[in-house]
Formats: structure tokens, sequence, C-alpha cells
């Protein structure tokens, strides 16, 4: 493996080219298996639609929207967009007609990469009410326009067919010298990608990232996975959407950088077989995922029972009591090689085998899952960032795991608090500025600090310790602090609980919305029956909180949290604002 940058993100994908043409980049997986394409087939393909896009009309700085499930188009899409100066807006396929509306004309989209199906309808209405979307390249075949459009429609199939290419000097699918070297000029401070936030707390902004600002985030990811050792012969499994931040620098641009191959998962449902077939060295993902499978892991030992999950637990509380630094028997200490070969490598094995290290990041891991994965052998290693910021701003080292934290600030991040122990983030990866918000821009960057609107601690070894958000503290009528995210983390490690919000501001207590597990919801009970056993499950939780965090009572949800409803957002974050909006009248009734 090799692991080298040059001047700006396309530019580094044909140098990487020439080192290993023939070798594999990216995988995508078709109804009779795992498809791949070599480093020269993409770079090939990023060319000849970056000249494509050009004899259309689109001109450096142009807005051009990319919406599809994971697949390999979708970087290269990107990576074209790139190419030609433009600037790419990634954007969620779980949107609604009206969230592309907006992000079609706050952004300014004069073209769009998308795929078919639904998707494509939904985006096509967005367009065709925005009126100024040019063209839409479709991935898939798309079926005959019934209606007039007022944009043009594309094939990606067919783009290279297009006379464009017969008209340049350079034969087509073969490499033009002319372009790569104008790709090559593009410079670092140009922006390359405007990333919407998810919008817990309301309308959406665009980040405005440069192609310097993600090198930076690069160079600093590279570093952590050559200490660990992870960077040789690097295979990563890109399982969160391209559109989020983390994914876009982490599980494609970074790989692209290391020489490493990328297999595509366009849906989360198959994340377990994925795991077997791909058998990744590196993954990332959110924390909502590593509960999943801490469930699944659980839920099929539970099954089993016996002398395996007699093994299994044996295991977990030796593991735990080794990474807490606890006294271990001498019989512990004599039988803990002999689970290793019993239980850990029978966990390794059922996430494929080859599993370096998972990375957890874009919420907050819940630190007894993290112990749990730790415990079997199972690296995990917890990062910190936001959009803002590429995202990266921080992660446990690989030779020393602190999963309670995350971690230092990595290299080329400085950090520190505000009087208001608000965490403060300077350095090259921080965005340019927030697309048309000079306001919001200015209240977010000050003297070159970016406020994150995280509260948090640094400890002597500058390991940092998120303790919750400055909007999200909850200050109750007694004058007690509280971060609500604790409570909710402790609340979402039992298995009967999917998701919960906990509530209280100016209130004399706390109280909780709680979305049962859909695992807890299948069993045969009555509702009543539901009730008490999550009122026995909160009351157990109380008894290891403060006086101030206890939850005196609490709502079941009516419905699961979802994407869909509005609930959760694309990147499964819990919307406070719209749960609490939703169940006012309720909440209301508990505190009369």
């Amino acid at each position: 493996m090799f692991f080298q940058q040059s001047n700006n993100l396309p530019s580094t994908l044909f140098k990487n080219m020439e080192i290993a043409p023939t070798s594999s980049l990216f995988f995508d997986k078709k109804s009779d298996g795992w498809m791949g394409q070599s480093w020269q087939e993409v770079a090939r393909k990023t060319q000849d639609i970056a000249k494509f896009l050009t004899s259309i009309g689109i001109q450096p700085d142009d807005k051009v929207m990319i919406c599809s499930e994971n697949r390999s188009e979708w970087a290269i899409a990107n990576l074209a967009i790139m190419s030609v100066g433009a600037v790419a807006v990634p954007a969620y396929t779980t949107l609604t007609q009206s969230d592309y509306s907006f992000l079609m004309e706050h952004s300014h989209t004069r073209f769009i990469f998308t795929s078919s199906g639904h998707l494509a309808d939904s985006l096509e209405k967005a367009a065709i009410k925005t009126g100024a979307v040019e063209a839409i390249i479709y991935f898939d075949k798309r079926p005959p326009q019934k209606t007039k459009v007022c944009f043009e429609c594309y094939d990606w199939q067919e783009i290279t067919t297009i006379p464009h290419l017969a008209n340049q000097h350079i034969a087509p699918h073969q490499l033009d010298s002319e372009f790569i070297s104008s790709v090559e000029k593009i410079a670092a401070e140009n922006v390359c990608c405007i990333i919407y936030t998810s919008g817990t707390g309301g309308t959406p902004k665009g980040v405005m990232l440069t192609q310097k600002s993600i090198q930076a985030n690069i160079s600093a990811a590279a570093d952590l996975l050559a200490e660990g050792k992870a960077d040789d012969k690097a295979r990563f499994l890109s399982l969160l959407p391209l559109s989020h931040a983390y994914e876009h620098t982490a599980g494609l641009h970074l790989p692209l950088s290391m020489g490493a191959n990328v297999w595509l998962c366009n849906s989360t449902e198959r994340f377990a077989q994925d795991l077997q077939e791909v058998k990744p060295t590196i993954m990332t993902a959110v924390p909502r995922l590593y509960e999943v499978l801490f469930n699944r892991i659980n839920s099929g030992i539970m099954a089993k029972g016996g002398i395996t999950k007699t093994l299994f637990d044996k295991a977990v509380s030796i593991g735990t009591a080794k990474i807490l630094n606890q006294h271990i028997s001498i019989m512990d200490r004599a039988i803990d090689p002999v689970l290793t070969l019993l239980v850990r490598r029978k966990v390794k094995n059922r996430l494929g085998g080859r599993l370096n290290y998972f990375v957890s990041g874009g919420a907050a891991l819940n630190p007894d899952i993290g112990r749990f994965f730790l415990s079997l052998g199972v690296q995990i290693l917890q990062g910190y960032g936001q959009t803002e910021a590429s995202p990266l701003i921080s992660a446990n080292r690989p030779k020393r795991i602190r999963i309670e934290t995350v971690g230092p600030a990595v290299e080329g991040v400085e950090v520190k608090l505000s009087d208001k122990f608000e965490l403060l983030v300077k350095g090259d990866c921080l965005m340019q500025g927030y697309w048309r918000d000079e306001k919001a821009t200015a209240q977010t960057l000050i003297d070159g600090w970016l406020h994150t609107g995280d509260i948090a601690h640094i400890h002597a070894d500058g390991y940092i310790e998120i303790t919750g958000r400055v909007k999200d503290i909850i200050v109750n009528s007694g004058g007690d602090n509280i971060s609500p995210s604790r409570v909710e983390s402790i609340l979402c490690f039992e298995p009967e609980i999917e998701a919960a919000v906990v509530f209280g501001d100016k209130r004399p207590w706390l109280c909780s919305i709680i979305s049962p597990s859909e695992s807890f919801l299948s069993e045969n009970q009555s509702p009543n029956e539901q009730r008490s056993k999550l009122e026995e499950i909160v009351k157990r939780i109380n008894n290891s909180l403060s006086q101030s965090e206890k939850i005196r009572k609490f709502i079941m949800a009516s419905d699961a949290f979802t994407v869909a409803n509005k609930m959760l957002t694309p990147t499964l974050k819990v919307r406070r604002n719209e749960i609490l909006k939703k169940y006012k009248n309720h909440i209301d009734k508990l505190y009369k």
C-alpha cells in the first residue's frame, strides 16, 4: 500500500492510478456478486464524465447535486465534478421532495446525478418546481418521460458515446495528459463540496469544505491508521451514505489517498452479510449501527444459552476487567487464552475475520457498548467531529484506547475550552463558512476558532470527553445543569429501548419519551405488561443516577423514531425538537 496526496482530491486519483493501474479500487454489489473496477477504469470514467460535464456547459464553481445510494457511479461523479472545478452538493436519499426543493434553490443547483425509481421521481418533481435545474444524469436506465420536463435527461451508460468525446484529440477512454494537467492546477483553497447539515434543530446549513480542509483530515486519519498498522492492504466497507461528511472523507477520499479498495454497501439491511462477504479491515459507522450489532450478538447468545452463554459472559467479564485495570484472579488469567480461541475468534470471524478497526463517529458511543466490543477483542476507535471540520477533530489512538473519551485532537488540529467549557477548534480542516449565510458563519467561526456547540472536558493527557450540547443542556427549576445525552445513552443501552429523549428544562424533575425496540414490542405482552417492564428498567437505571438525573415519569412513543417520520435525521440522530413538539401535550400533562 502507499499513501500519496496531490494538490487536490481528484488529482490524487490520477496520481495513484499510475502506481497500480490494474489493481481494484471500487466494488459494487450486483445480482451475481461483487463486481470490481480498477484504478485505471475509474480514472478513465472520471475523465470521460468530466469532459461530458464541460460539454453540457458546467463551469467552475457551478453546483452539482449527487443523490443516490452508495455505488461507484456516486464516487466517480463526485470526482468528475471536482475535476472541472465545480462544487458537489451531496444529498441524502431519505429526504422529502420539499427537502430537495430547498437544497436545489438554496445551493443554486444546475445539474443533478441520481439513480432511478422513486428517488428520481422525487428529484424530478423538485427540479420542475424550482425551474433552475438544467440537466439530470441517471446512473440507471430511465424510462421515457411521460410528461414534458424543463431539463435535459442523460443516461450514464451512454455518456461516453456522445459526440463530445469524438471531437476530442484524444481517443475515447484514453487518459488525456492535458486534462490531467488541468486537474492538477485546481487550487487547494477552492470549495469542492457543500455538505448540508442534517438539521437536528432547524433549517440545514450548507457547509463549504475545500480541497485543503478535506486533505488535512485525510492526513490526520492516515496518521491514526499508520500508528495502528492498519494502512497496509486496507479494505474499506463503505456503509454510511457518501453524502455524510464522515463517509465522504473517511470512506471515499481517505482510501483513494491510501491506495486501498472500497466495497460500496448500498443497504444497511445487508450489513451483517456484507461483513462476511467483504471481510473488511476497516469500517466506519455511527453508534446506532454498533448498537444494532451489539443487540444482534447478545440476542444470538441468549438464544443459544447453556455453555455458549456461560463462556461468552466470562469472556466479556474478563475482557472488561482488563480494560478497566481491575483485579483478575489467577483462574481467570489461566482461562482467558482459551476464551480467546472459543469466543473472541468466533466473534471476529462473524465480523469477517480480517477487521483491524471499527471507527465510531457522528454521535456519542455508549462507553459500555464500546467496552463490550473491546472485551471481545474487537478494536473500536471512538472519534469526534463535525461537518464544519471536514469532519474529524479528535480520535482515540490505536495504541491507547480510552473508550469513554473521543481521544486527543488529531494531527494538525488545536483545541481549547471557552469560559463556558464549549470546545473550540482550529486547524486547516475547518470549513470556509456556511453557503449564503454570513450571519451563521460569523457566529460559528470567531477569530479562526470553530465554536462546536459541544461542552467538553479536556483531560491532562489531552484526551477529550464530550459531556453535552450547549443548547441541549437542561437546567431544572432547582438550578441543576444536566446533560440529557448522558441519561439517554444509559437508557438506550437496554435492549428493550430503541431510542429515548430526556427533557425537563425549567421543570422540577426529568421525564423521558421512550421508543421501545422492535424485538421488545414483538414479544407477546399486553400494553400494560410492556409498560410495567419498562418501569422496572427505568427504576433500575435510576439507582445508578444522581438525584437530579433520575427519570420520574416517561411516555411510551406511539411510533418508532424513523427518518421517514422526521424523528431521526438521515444520519440516525434523534431530532429532539421535532419529538418534543409532537409530544408537547403529553409532556404538559405529566407535570400537572
